[in-house]
């Protein structure tokens, strides 16, 4: 008997030894990820994805790797295309964990290709960073996928800040608090027009034109029109970067410059100042930068010296922040012990370049700016109303 269990704990510690030295001797790090290379989710994933996942790679392969206990180990690469499609990004997402046997995953760009993944990164228990998704049914998520991370936050965020600014534009008589909105039929512009819906009716403005519009819209002047005689001098849109473009182009072109103007997606991105130039002076959109932050003006540094341009001036910082949260995590556990990085994440405090970050039920609170305006040339945070917040431009200067 005594014999027996003698050969039963040798071979566990022989196990555990074999354990240990398979995970010293792993010499790659295997990340992979699906992400829009073509299609119309492209755009958003070249700016505000993309370009982070290959700046942090290359800082921490400069720096040796990951450290994994006392080493350092170099990161590989896995990546593919899902098309903008989610079918595609689904079996993408499921090739790179059965095939090719990826220790860690990055999530896609958007709302939509998030959501479709997001049972194939619980089912087989990845951490899923995402930071270029905003969806209600974020807490709701948490719950059935403890492995998700909703670093946008919430729909209800961004449009209970943005009805904030608008009452109170309303209340100082400088807009007449009628609302004119447009949404791209994705899951991005359903669930931030719903919840817009809600929280202008609790700020006590009223939605005069309401209209959502395909995947793929280009000619806008129709949704511009209407907007133009609905009587409101506030225009909102829930738009994808083409979309986005389109809108802008258009409304100079029908000469439609409401008092306040909020665009989707792209305005904080580096091509619309350079499309634009002087004529975005006073549009607002998700997000916003702090002029006084130095450590978002180091990584627009690094940015602009890897890949020749400014990041997005919303989700970028934004993922860069998350990049540095799971190396942080990584080496704390000091392993690829995915459900123990899981845990790391949703438990600990990290330093990054928006600051100290905790996340609450796996999402950041007041970490970053919700809604921003181009003041000046400069993509600036105008809500929440705190410590640096800039006053808001009313009404937008007429196009030029």
């Amino acid at each position: 008997m005594k014999h027996g269990f003698r050969m039963l704990a040798a071979t566990a510690a022989f196990a555990l030894l074999a354990t240990s030295m398979g995970a010293s001797a792993q010499d790659k790090i295997k990340i992979g990820y699906a992400i829009s290379k073509t299609g119309p989710n492209a755009g958003g994933a070249n700016i505000t994805q993309i370009p982070n996942y290959q700046l942090w790679v290359k800082e921490v392969n400069d720096k040796g790797g990951l450290k994994i206990g006392s080493k350092r180990v170099p990161i590989e690469v896995i990546e593919y295309d899902d098309r903008s499609n989610s079918e595609e990004a689904v079996r993408a997402v499921e090739r790179l964990v059965t095939q090719d046997k990826v220790d860690l995953l990055f999530p896609p760009w958007g709302t939509g290709l998030n959501l479709a993944v997001g049972p194939v990164f619980h089912k087989y228990g990845y951490p899923q960073l995402a930071f270029s998704a905003v969806t209600d049914l974020a807490p709701q998520l948490v719950k059935r996928w403890p492995n998700s991370f909703w670093f946008l936050g919430t729909s209800h965020m961004y449009v209970d800040a943005l009805a904030g600014l608008i009452a109170k534009q309303q209340k100082a008589g400088k807009v007449n608090g009628n609302v004119a909105m447009v949404s791209i039929s994705d899951g991005f512009g359903i669930d931030l027009s719903k919840a817009a819906r809600d929280s202008f009716a609790k700020a006590g403005l009223k939605l005069v034109y309401d209209k959502s519009y395909p995947i793929g819209t280009q000619d806008m002047s129709p949704l511009i029109g209407e907007a133009q005689r609905s009587g409101a001098d506030s225009f909102v849109a829930f738009s994808y970067p083409p979309d986005t473009i389109a809108l802008t182009d258009q409304s100079k072109i029908a000469s439609f410059a409401p008092k306040i103007m909020f665009l989707g997606v792209g305005v904080g991105f580096p091509l619309y100042p350079q499309k634009f130039g002087a004529s975005i002076e006073g549009v607002m959109s998700l997000g916003g930068w702090s002029k006084d932050n130095a450590g978002t003006a180091e990584y627009r540094k690094k940015h602009n010296a890897m890949h020749g341009r400014d990041p997005d001036y919303w989700g970028s910082q934004v993922g860069y922040a998350s990049l540095q949260m799971l190396e942080q995590a990584i080496e704390r556990v000091g392993s690829i012990d995915r459900p123990a990085i899981i845990k790391e994440l949703q438990t600990g405090t990290f330093d990054t370049v928006l600051g100290k970050i905790k996340l609450e039920d796996n999402m950041p609170k007041d970490a970053f700016w919700l809604i921003g305006q181009w003041q000046d040339g400069f993509y600036t945070g105008v809500a929440p109303d705190r410590t640096g917040a800039a006053g808001l431009v009313v009404p937008k200067p007429a196009w030029k």
